[in-house]
C-alpha cells in the first residue's frame, strides 16, 4: 500500500474526483470540499486548502482509500466502492501517526472500523456524537401541500437570522435547548451574502428557514432546516424543504442530498414523505 500526502489541492482533486463520484450523495462532504478547494473562490476560515490534510492510499489496482480533513473538522473517509480494505486503513493510520485527528465522519461501517483501529493504536477512546442517515431526492412528491412563500435570506433579516442560526447549531444535538448569543454580525452577514439560505414567510412573517450547502456536478446539499419551536407542527419545514428542493431540480441539479439525525424521528419522516430516499447511514465519532 502506498500512502500519499498531498499539498496541492488541484492534484488531490484530479486524483480523487472520479473515485468519489462513484457514490456522489454519500461523498457530499468530501466532494464539496475538494470542489471548494479546486475552484479557490472562497478561502475564508477553514476553506483555505493550505491547512487541509489530503491523503490517498493506493495499491496496484488504484486508490483504495481517500481521506480529507479541513481543520477543525473531523476527518472524512471513503473506501473505494465501499469495500473496506484493512491494510489500507492501517496504512492510513500509520501515516497519520504525527497528526491530531479530533474524530471521523463517514459511512457507518467505515467510521466504526477506522475509529476502533485508530483509538486502539493511540490508546484513546471514541464516542458517537451523532448517528445520521443520508438521503437523496430526485423528484419532489407532487402531493405535498406547500404553504407560505419562499424567498432568499437578505440583510434586512439580520435582526433575527443570527438567533435562528445559533438555535439551529445548538439543535445539532437533538433535544438541546441551550444556544450561544450572537455577538458579531460578520459571520451571519457572510451567510446572507452566500445567497444559499432561504426563508419561508406566512402572511409576511418569517416562520422557517432552509438552504443549500455544497454543490457538486449533479447534486446539491440541503441543510440549515430550522423552524422556531413556537411555529412547529404547522407544515412549515415540509413546505420550505419541498420548495427549495424543487428549485434546485429546476436549476439543473439531478438530485438533492441531506443528512438527518436519527435521534429525530420527526425530521426523518418528513423528508421521506417529500420523496427523499435513504442512501446509507453515517456516523460522527469523537476521539478522546
Amino acid at each position: 500500500m502506498q500512502f500519499k500526502l498531498y499539498t496541492d489541492v488541484h492534484e488531490f482533486y484530479n486524483d480523487t474526483y472520479d473515485v468519489l463520484m462513484r457514490h456522489e450523495a454519500q461523498n457530499l462532504i468530501s466532494l464539496g470540499n475538494i470542489i471548494i478547494g479546486h475552484e479557490g473562490k472562497d478561502k475564508t476560515d477553514w476553506r483555505d486548502p493550505v491547512n487541509w490534510l489530503m491523503v490517498t492510499i493506493s495499491d496496484g489496482k488504484g486508490i483504495q482509500l481517500t481521506a480529507i480533513m479541513t481543520p477543525p473538522h473531523n476527518i472524512t473517509l471513503y473506501a473505494t466502492d465501499n469495500i473496506i480494505n484493512p491494510e489500507a486503513i492501517n496504512c492510513l493510520i500509520e501515516g497519520l501517526s504525527d497528526r491530531e485527528i479530533p474524530g471521523v465522519i463517514t459511512e457507518k461501517t467505515l467510521a466504526e472500523f477506522f475509529a476502533k483501529e485508530y483509538t486502539l493504536r493511540k490508546g484513546i477512546t471514541f464516542k458517537t456524537t451523532m448517528s445520521q442517515r443520508i438521503y437523496e431526492l430526485t423528484a419532489v412528491n407532487p402531493d405535498i401541500q406547500k404553504v407560505g412563500i419562499v424567498r432568499l435570506l437578505d440583510e434586512k433579516d439580520i435582526h433575527f437570522f443570527p438567533y435562528w442560526a445559533e438555535a439551529f447549531y445548538a439543535a445539532g444535538s437533538y433535544g438541546k435547548t441551550e444556544m450561544s448569543i450572537p455577538q458579531d454580525a460578520d459571520p451571519y452577514l457572510y451567510r446572507i451574502a452566500s445567497k444559499k439560505l432561504y426563508i419561508l414567510e406566512d402572511n409576511g412573517i418569517p416562520v422557517s428557514m432552509a438552504g443549500y450547502t455544497r454543490e457538486m456536478q449533479t447534486a446539491i446539499g440541503v441543510a440549515f432546516v430550522y423552524t422556531p419551536p413556537y411555529e412547529r407542527r404547522k407544515g412549515y419545514a415540509t413546505s420550505i424543504v419541498a420548495q427549495i428542493s424543487q428549485l434546485a431540480l429546476d436549476k439543473g441539479f439531478t438530485k438533492c442530498v441531506l443528512y438527518t439525525d436519527l435521534a429525530n424521528p420527526t425530521s426523518n419522516s418528513i423528508y421521506q414523505n417529500l420523496g427523499y430516499m435513504p442512501i446509507c447511514d453515517s456516523l460522527q465519532l469523537k476521539f478522546e
